[in-house]
């Protein structure tokens, strides 16, 4: 994590480098999860999202500064909410689990075409000269898209209020479990402070992370030979 970079040795210029370079993939993969959500939730029947103006692909609409600050830094974040009104919804339970796992399913696919750019561009593209540092560049922003939506999908999957993950399994509990989780899902938040603080989710975030990672580089390889550009 970068976070933990800021007291090494590293120059203070290469820090603000490795922002500057990861601040396009942060802003991509906020937008575009917050959408999803307000999406698939206008899909469901719920118009809330999309009166509000969340459907869209503007960071403005989505921007939260601590969320955004902990993706640049520790990577991993959030983005402001997207409001849901599950009363709107046909099927509640089922409509609320699809809203929740929209967004953490649009950072999959937009990693994976990330993910397939970038095996392209190692395999296809020559990197000598001054262009070619201008590819590899370019090449470490796609790979961070990548990271970062891989990053933000694990982190939301976490079965912990606020997290897309509570609202997942909170859907397929019986209806007495699930009113009484209901009941202490605002302390939620503090709880997912202290798990974030004390480090437990570090290295099994990290262990997730690579393997999403082998299997959408997998998943490209497979691609690319069947279409034998390998």
């Amino acid at each position: 994590m970068l976070l933990s970079s800021i007291g090494s040795s590293d120059s203070l210029v290469q820090l603000l480098i490795e922002l500057i370079m990861r601040l396009p993939a942060v802003i991509l993969a906020i937008s575009f999860h917050e959408a999803a959500h307000g999406y698939i939730a206008y899909k469901c029947g719920d118009p809330t999202a999309k009166m509000m103006g969340r459907v869209t692909m503007n960071p403005a609409a989505h921007f939260d500064l601590i969320g955004t600050l902990s993706m640049l830094l520790a990577g991993f974040g959030w983005a402001k909410p997207v409001v849901v009104n599950s009363r709107n919804f046909k099927h509640v339970r089922l409509d609320s689990a699809l809203v929740a796992l929209a967004g953490p399913m649009a950072n999959f696919i937009m990693a994976f075409i990330a993910a397939l750019v970038y095996r392209f561009v190692l395999t296809f593209v020559e990197f000598s000269g001054a262009a070619g540092q201008l590819v590899g560049i370019a090449a470490n922003m796609v790979f961070q898209i990548v990271l970062m939506n891989i990053s933000l999908m694990i982190f939301n999957l976490i079965p912990i209020p606020p997290l897309d993950g509570s609202k997942v399994l909170f859907s397929f509990l019986p209806a007495k479990a699930y009113n009484f989780i209901l009941k202490y899902e605002r302390y939620g938040f503090l709880i997912l402070f202290v798990v974030i603080m004390v480090g437990i989710l570090d290295i099994p975030i990290s262990m997730a992370m690579s393997w999403v990672l082998g299997i959408l580089f997998n998943m490209a390889h497979w691609i690319f030979s069947v279409f034998g550009l390998f």
